[in-house]
């Protein structure tokens, strides 16, 4: 067959740009724009429409009106409150220690009632709540003044420098995990060399979680939590994201790290609490966020530095799930595929003549 001049022309363009581009490098592509239209989509998702969820209220009230101003308000239109009966000596101490939202005072002798609140535990939550207790008086008459039981640090305005805090930390675990992969090859040869990998993450991870807690603390003055507490969640976060990130590139090969970024960054950020309270979000959001590092991290942040350490062993156990499943994944995939290999390489072996 005779190749014209043309035809070979169009070959070696061809052959040029699949040397410069090769398919595996667009398959690549594709998946980065993947991620990209991933994260618009969880990130617009998760923060378009912030609507309250059974957001639990204490009613603190006379027992004629009690049960009736209960039901009213689980009656609202889309349940944004979940009310229930409480003294307010109870609920004083239940918004204290994280475990209420708010609760409603109903006045004996007038007709303005006291919304007590913890905007320490999410500053919107608190105004999502007073904007609908708002609305509920205004069509009784009444009126509402607000008392803010746990308030917000003076250099934490928003109540966002937990949510950064930990999006720092989650950034150091699967970066560094992910350039140890790139630099040393994202499968460890053997598991003796996954072994000394994550051994390597400790330090590193011991060090992330002091250097966020200074910065945070002595060094801005945005958190007044105890150092060696934030220390701890720190590190504990920053393993958990580095082990996870090292057993998904074991699994998967470079593919493991866009993996880690689809849950720490893509679905992990949006759901955590930080931006957008979780009785704010859409359910998928509101469901995922506590049974990820991220979201657990920023609960278990919060609970130190606002509400003396109270409730932060489940979201600490959480995070610590994640740490161990990263190192026990890599260690047994490790050990696999290592094992696959020896085999393969004695197959070779037996069949050289």
């Amino acid at each position: 067959m005779t190749t014209t001049p043309e035809h070979a022309a169009r070959r070696t363009a061809r052959q040029t740009f699949t040397d410069a581009v090769p398919l595996r490098s667009v398959a690549l592509v594709l998946g980065v724009l993947v991620l990209q239209l991933a994260f618009v989509a969880s990130y617009v998702g998760a923060f378009h429409d912030p609507t309250p969820h059974e957001i639990e209220v204490g009613v603190v009230a006379p027992d004629t009106v009690a049960a009736q101003t209960v039901e009213q308000l689980n009656d609202i239109d889309g349940t944004p409150l979940a009310a229930r009966v409480t003294t307010e000596a109870d609920a004083r101490a239940a918004i204290e220690s994280g475990d209420l939202s708010a609760a409603l005072v109903v006045s004996t002798d007038g007709t303005e009632d006291t919304l007590l609140v913890a905007s320490g535990g999410g500053s919107a939550v608190a105004t999502a709540v007073e904007t609908v207790l708002a609305q509920a008086e205004s069509t009784q008459g009444r009126t509402l003044a607000t008392t803010d039981l746990v308030p917000l640090e003076g250099g934490d305005a928003r109540g966002l420098t937990g949510f950064y805090l930990v999006v720092g930390w989650m950034v150091g675990g699967y970066l560094v995990a992910s350039l140890l992969g790139v630099a040393q090859g994202s499968r460890p040869a053997t598991p003796r060399r996954a072994a000394i990998r994550l051994a390597a993450l400790v330090p590193y991870a011991v060090a992330s979680g002091l250097g966020g807690a200074l910065v945070v603390g002595p060094w801005l003055g945005a958190l007044e939590g105890p150092v060696w507490l934030l220390t701890a969640i720190g590190a504990l976060v920053v393993l958990a994201a580095a082990a996870m990130t090292v057993a998904l590139q074991v699994l998967l090969g470079t593919v493991g790290i866009a993996v880690a970024i689809l849950l720490f960054v893509v679905i992990g950020n949006p759901s955590a609490g930080g931006a957008i309270p979780a009785a704010l979000l859409p359910t998928f959001w509101r469901t995922v966020g506590p049974w990820l590092p991220n979201g657990a991290a920023t609960e278990a942040v919060r609970g130190a530095v606002y509400f003396d350490a109270a409730g932060i062993g489940g979201p600490l156990l959480v995070i610590a799930a994640w740490a161990v499943a990263g190192i026990v994944v890599t260690m047994v995939a490790s050990w696999l595929l290592h094992r696959r290999t020896d085999g393969a390489a004695a197959r070779a072996g037996l069949a050289t003549p």
